[in-house]
């Protein structure tokens, strides 16, 4: 229990009983994405018994999984959302995500947008553009709201932060699809 709880007489809200298996049970079901799984978080979630303003951040996380889902069956029946967008950075290149965020581990911690095209990975923010072509991306990791995008050649790690579930959730999945897309395939040579 934090300092405040304990002034306020409150348990933390990561002390909650069932809180933490929930939370698990919602990774598990972004990896997973069947449909059922929202319904069930959400009827599990009720389940708790936690007063509202306990499980807030886990309404959006419920919400993004919902949103998650229906992405990946509409680029299972056609392809990637075309978003229309008049940024410059973008070029001649589909935009297929568009969302504020931030990076966090820049000194000045700039706010700006994500963007992902066909052929690249952008945020446009702050001082400078940062720009990872797919064939450079090695891993994306979604981790709470933040975006991992980690280059092939292991120099750099570019942490992208998002403002809501919804927008790391599908900007992951957006982001391993094109990634996948531009993959080299290796080569194996005989002895």
């Amino acid at each position: 229990m934090g300092w405040l709880g304990w002034l306020k007489g409150k348990r933390s809200v990561r002390e909650a009983p069932g809180l933490e298996e929930w939370r698990r049970q919602w990774r598990a079901a972004c990896a997973d994405t069947s449909p059922g799984a929202v319904a069930d978080l959400a009827v599990a979630l009720e389940a708790l018994s936690l007063p509202e303003e306990e499980i807030e951040i886990e309404r959006e996380m419920l919400a993004g999984l919902e949103h998650l889902v229906a992405l990946r069956a509409t680029v299972a029946t056609s392809d990637l959302p075309v978003v229309e967008t008049g940024h410059r950075v973008v070029g001649h290149d589909l935009c297929h995500f568009s969302a504020p965020a931030s990076m966090p581990d820049d000194p000045s911690q700039p706010s700006g947008r994500l963007i992902l095209t066909s052929a690249r990975a952008i945020f446009v923010g702050g001082a400078r553009t940062i720009t990872i072509p797919w064939h450079a991306v090695s891993n994306v990791i979604d981790q709470d709201r933040d975006l991992l995008l980690v280059r092939r050649d292991r120099e750099a790690i570019h942490r992208i932060r998002c403002n809501v579930f919804d927008d790391v959730l599908s900007a992951a999945f957006v982001a391993r699809t094109l990634a996948s897309r531009h993959q080299r395939p290796r080569t194996v040579s005989g002895p």
